[in-house]
């Protein structure tokens, strides 16, 4: 493993907006930021590769996340979830940030068009009531808080690099 001399500065947590809406998207962009910043800079093959058993790895983290925001956010439907995990061939760091950065940018045009936490986030077709925005939201932070501490186990495994 190769050691990085810098450690990255950890970031505080948002100082958000006066309303409920401010305060989850503020937490969510935060963490959005979080794992976006740990995928950048890493070069091929560490960006792919394994750092766990179950084949985890940072590319494949901002992959599957950018499903989920599509998924939650925009309606539209993942297809196979696991699948989501695994870059292709194809998929660069560069294209797999500016996808998820541009399914962020179109996510917050949803959330910020929402007038009401309580109605019911858009989702593709499925048995039984829509989730809230709220539920949506709250949701949504836990995986990418989630999946931001995965990724900076994996990023601290490939180069000793630290912080959010």
């Amino acid at each position: 493993m190769q050691r990085s001399n810098t450690q990255a500065k950890d970031t505080t947590p948002p100082r958000t907006g006066a309303d409920e809406k401010a305060t989850l998207r503020g937490f969510l962009d935060y963490l959005r930021n979080a794992v976006a910043d740990k995928v950048a800079g890493v070069p091929e093959p560490q960006v792919r590769t394994a750092g766990v058993p179950s084949g985890t790895n940072l590319l494949g983290l901002v992959k599957h996340l950018a499903s989920v925001e599509r998924f939650y956010f925009l309606g539209e439907d993942a297809g196979d979830w696991p699948a989501t995990m695994r870059p292709s061939a194809e998929d660069t760091v560069g294209g797999v940030l500016a996808d998820y950065r541009k399914t962020v940018e179109r996510a917050n045009q949803v959330i910020d068009a929402c007038p009401d936490l309580t109605l019911p986030a858009p989702r593709p077709s499925r048995p039984g009531p829509a989730p809230s925005m709220r539920w949506v939201l709250v949701h949504m932070i836990e995986e990418t808080g989630r999946h931001a501490g995965h990724a900076d186990i994996l990023r601290e495994q490939i180069d000793g690099s630290t912080g959010r």
